[in-house]
C-alpha cells in the first residue's frame, strides 16, 4: 500500500478504534507499535494481496539503498524525508549518518502517534542535525520553509516520498506538490519516490480490490497508479539508472528475483 502515512488535511488526532495505515504498516513489517484493529484489518488486506508483506519490507530496503546511494556516491548531505512512519530499524538519519555524521535530516509527518515516537527516537549524531516536523503533505509551502530551519536550501537535498503521493487522491495535485517541492531546492537535489501500482507487469492485478477494501475499513484513502502517471512526478529531472522500476529491482543485489507492484526511482535535479 505506501508506507508513510500522512493523513488528509486537518487536525490529527489519534483514534484506536480505525486501522491506520502508519500502523498496519507497523505490524507488517513485524512492529509492535499497533492495534488489535491495525493487525485484523492488515491481515485481511494480506488475504487479498499476500505480496503485501514483500512489499512493505522492499519498500524498506529501497530506502536503505537509496540513502546509501545518495550519501557515499552521489555526495549528499541533506534529506528531507516526507511521511516518516513509524521509526523503525535503519531510519534515514541512521543510514545516512552512519556514512556522513554531519549529515542533516528532517523528517515529515503529522500523524501523533508517528509524532511521539519521533521525538523520542529519531535522535542524530551530535555532528549532524535530526529534527522533526509536525506537518502535512498537502501543504508543501510550510513544509519547506520549516524544514529550511534546519537544512540549507542553498545546498542540494534529497527529497525522500516513499509511499506518500498514494494518499493525494488527486494526481494533478500530487503533481503540484511535488513541483513546488523540488521548485524550492537547488540543481543537484533528488527526488526518491516509491508508490503502489495497480499494473500487471508488476504483478499489481490485486492492489485495487486490496485498496477497496482498505478505504471502506481503514484511514487515510489510498490509491494505486500505473507507470506513467508516477513517472510524470519526475518531470524537469533526470532519472538515475536503472530509472523507473518495481522498487524491489532498483540498484538491487543480482540474485535479487523479488518483484513487487511498488515502483521505485531516484532523479536528480539539472
Amino acid at each position: 500500500m505506501g508506507e508513510s502515512h500522512t493523513p488528509p488535511s486537518g487536525s490529527a488526532r489519534l483514534d484506536t478504534g480505525v486501522a491506520h495505515n502508519a500502523r498496519v504498516w507497523n505490524h507488517w513489517i513485524g512492529g509492535k507499535d499497533n492495534y488489535e484493529v491495525d493487525q485484523r484489518v492488515g491481515d485481511h488486506v494480506a488475504s487479498i494481496i499476500p505480496v503485501i508483506r514483500d512489499i512493505a519490507r522492499a519498500d524498506r530496503d529501497f530506502l536503505g539503498r537509496a540513502v546509501t546511494y545518495l550519501t557515499r556516491e552521489r555526495g549528499v548531505r541533506q534529506f528531507l524525508d516526507i511521511g516518516t512512519g513509524l521509526p523503525t530499524a535503519d531510519n534515514t538519519h541512521e543510514i545516512a549518518q552512519r556514512i556522513a555524521p554531519d549529515a542533516r535530516i528532517v523528517y515529515v509527518d503529522n500523524d501523533p502517534i508517528v509524532l511521539a515516537h519521533a521525538r523520542t527516537l529519531l535522535t542524530g549524531s551530535r555532528e549532524g542535525a535530526t529534527d522533526y516536523i509536525d506537518a502535512d503533505v498537502h501543504d508543501p509551502d510550510a513544509i519547506v520553509a520549516r524544514a529550511a530551519e534546519t537544512l540549507d536550501m542553498t545546498r542540494p537535498v534529497a527529497v525522500m516520498m516513499l509511499g506518500i503521493l498514494n494518499f493525494v487522491l488527486d494526481t494533478g495535485q500530487a503533481r503540484d506538490i511535488v513541483r513546488r517541492i523540488m521548485t524550492a531546492v537547488p540543481s543537484g537535489s533528488f527526488l526518491v519516490l516509491t508508490h503502489p501500482t495497480s499494473d500487471p507487469e508488476v504483478g499489481g492485478e490485486m492492489q485495487v480490490p486490496a485498496m477497496e477494501f482498505w478505504n471502506e475499513n481503514a484511514t487515510p484513502p489510498i490509491t494505486a497508479r500505473g507507470a506513467a502517471d508516477i513517472t510524470a512526478f519526475f518531470e524537469g529531472l533526470e532519472l538515475v539508472e536503472p530509472g523507473l522500476v518495481s522498487c524491489s529491482r532498483w540498484r538491487a543485489p543480482s540474485d535479487s528475483d523479488v518483484l513487487v507492484p511498488q515502483y521505485g526511482a531516484v532523479a536528480v535535479k539539472p
